[in-house]
């Protein structure tokens, strides 16, 4: 198979029909052979009843739907796991990414060797209380990624090797991270092409403005996994080192300052008024809990095996 369309939804009955319409005709056009996976995130409304009219009519239409709404990143895993094509292309269900730049984004996976295509709607139809916030985001993500190339982490349309998307996990929030789950997996030749942004046609936005404090805290997060993740005895065993070093330090100069005041008439020290006192046992204790934290996260595993079990109500 040439291609697996993921798409995830939530609550997007107007707008499926066209869209697969349009995906059908692109397919047609260029000869592909395809297959649509429909991921309804608990959809409220009549998204399920259109998916089944459907893959009526079109047996390379699969639909996955949970049973309730858990969220984007669990939608597109959920889609690339059971992915066939030998590229896989996500887009939203919402008629804002073109079908049209499918072709040019499989040529670029099979013909140019990326591994990661994304999509930059470099001229977009938000208004500027998001385009703002979307320009300072990717900038930090681009500096804390090392994948400076990319000007749009967060564009649905992109296009993957089917290898890339087989050994990743997009979890809680990370759809907006793929680029750098991929590069931390060691798919590094990752490409960016300019596509078409479309006016949302029906209904409207399902993200609110919390996606941007949310993205930085993932940020840091997915960070975080990628220095420390495997041995987070690295930073917290330095940071317990440290802590633990001061408050030895500490404990040396208290005694230093007993002693000389045991032994002297005029200089008179009292341990329990002395800040060297108390610093001394602050740090040494946080030193002990960084270094009891690290060994723990050594101990564990770094991700729960359920953090993806999703209840499925209906699959075909």
């Amino acid at each position: 198979m040439d291609i697996s369309v993921v798409i995830p939804l939530y609550n997007e009955e107007e707008s499926l029909p066209e869209l697969t319409e349009w995906i059908e005709r692109v397919m047609s056009t260029h000869g592909f052979s395809y297959e649509i996976i429909f991921v309804n995130d608990g959809s409220t409304d009549g998204s399920m009843d259109v998916i089944r009219g459907l893959a009526a009519r079109n047996p390379a239409i699969h639909s996955v739907a949970f049973s309730r709404n858990y969220g984007k990143s669990p939608a597109l895993n959920t889609g690339f796991q059971r992915a066939k094509g030998d590229v896989v292309i996500t887009m939203d269900a919402d008629l804002q990414d073109s079908p049209d730049e499918i072709p040019e984004l499989y040529r670029m996976i099979t013909e140019d060797g990326y591994d990661l295509v994304s999509g930059w709607k470099k001229k977009r139809y938000d208004p500027l209380s998001k385009t703002i916030p979307t320009k300072l985001f990717n900038a930090t993500a681009r500096r804390v990624s090392g994948i400076k190339n990319l000007h749009d982490f967060n564009c649905g349309l992109k296009a993957y090797r089917k290898a890339v998307v087989k050994h990743i996990e997009v979890y809680g929030d990370m759809h907006r991270y793929i680029p750098y789950l991929a590069k931390n997996a060691g798919y590094k030749k990752i490409g960016e092409k300019v596509v078409q942004h479309q006016a949302r046609k029906y209904g409207t936005t399902k993200f609110g403005l919390d996606r941007f404090v949310n993205g930085y805290l993932d940020l840091g997060t997915l960070w975080f996994q990628s220095k420390f993740g495997v041995k987070p005895m690295h930073i917290f065993g330095l940071l317990g080192s440290l802590m633990f070093m001061i408050g030895f330090l500490a404990v040396i100069t208290v005694l230093v300052l007993k002693l000389v005041s045991m032994h002297s008439e005029s200089y008179h020290f009292y341990l329990t008024k002395s800040v060297y006192f108390y610093l001394s046992l602050v740090f040494m204790v946080l030193g002990t809990q960084f270094f009891c934290t690290g060994f723990i996260g050594e101990l564990i595993a770094r991700n729960s095996p359920e953090r993806n079990d999703y209840l499925i109500s209906e699959e075909f």
